[in-house]
């Protein structure tokens, strides 16, 4: 175990220790600039092309990432939501500047920024950092996964154990949104299925997952930006992270989180 919690140990270092250290700066950084927005009276919202809200929050914190990357990582790509792709190589930070941002815009504390770095299409670190809700959640590979205010006040994470879908807690972000790949009456006839379901929604139903809250979390349709953070914490927590037609990553547009026990009979029952 490397040190990126407090109980980590001199001389046990993993390779992406200064990474991930790193990606803590950046969410400082951020959170001095999106917590003075949240709620602001002069926040500017606007409709991008698909529809999804965008602030001026959103691009700032992005264009605040990137430049400190730029310093910092020069040679590194960056991926963003607001800014698209910059640079090549092996190395790949994926940001998603405020993920949540129609409860950001409608004064709901549930949004994070998600930072992740990518190495050779592996998810290697994630760290998800929500400060209205005073709470960050990171994890780096064989590092396991983590949970508290800051790197010296944290908490190793893992998911439950349950095996039984009748025990099992659910979260489904939207039951509308299946509608699109059809897989609607599936997903219903699996929550009643289950012992209790919810909708926390975006990054927040991973992370209750990685904690051991819940059990399973799905998405219909994400991007690599909305997942990639989210895939070292849960499976360093000891859970599973794949597409809904069962390939582990973030890169299959869709997403499906359980604690591993159940992971195959949730995608034999709404799996694509």
């Amino acid at each position: 175990m490397g040190p990126v919690g407090p109980a980590a140990s001199v001389g046990q270092v993993t390779s992406y220790d200064d990474d991930l250290r790193l990606a803590h700066v950046l969410a400082d950084a951020v959170e001095r600039v999106t917590l003075p927005r949240f709620r602001a009276q002069d926040l500017t919202v606007a409709a991008k092309p698909d529809l999804t809200l965008v602030t001026d929050a959103d691009r700032s914190a992005e264009e605040l990432i990137r430049a400190q990357l730029g310093r910092s990582r020069p040679r590194d790509a960056v991926v963003g939501e607001e800014y698209g792709t910059t640079g090549h190589g092996p190395r790949r930070w994926v940001v998603d500047p405020i993920d949540g941002t129609h409860n950001f815009v409608r004064g709901v504390p549930v949004w994070a920024t998600l930072i992740s770095l990518i190495v050779d299409d592996a998810p290697v670190l994630g760290l998800v950092a929500a400060p209205a809700l005073g709470r960050r959640w990171w994890a780096a590979v064989g590092s396991g996964a983590w949970a508290g205010r800051s790197l010296t006040s944290a908490q190793r994470i893992s998911v439950s154990e349950v095996s039984r879908l009748e025990d099992a807690s659910l979260s489904l972000a939207s039951v509308t949104s299946w509608d699109a790949v059809g897989r609607t009456e599936a997903v219903l006839d699996l929550a009643r299925t289950c012992w209790r379901e919810r909708g926390f929604g975006d990054f927040w139903s991973y992370m209750l997952l990685a904690e051991g809250a819940l059990d399973i979390a799905a998405e219909p349709e994400l991007a690599l930006y909305d997942m990639a953070a989210l895939v070292p914490i849960v499976t360093e927590a000891g859970g599973r992270f794949s597409s809904l037609s069962g390939v582990d990553g973030p890169f299959g547009g869709n997403a499906l989180a359980t604690n591993g026990w159940l992971h195959d009979a949730v995608l034999d029952r709404i799996g694509l």
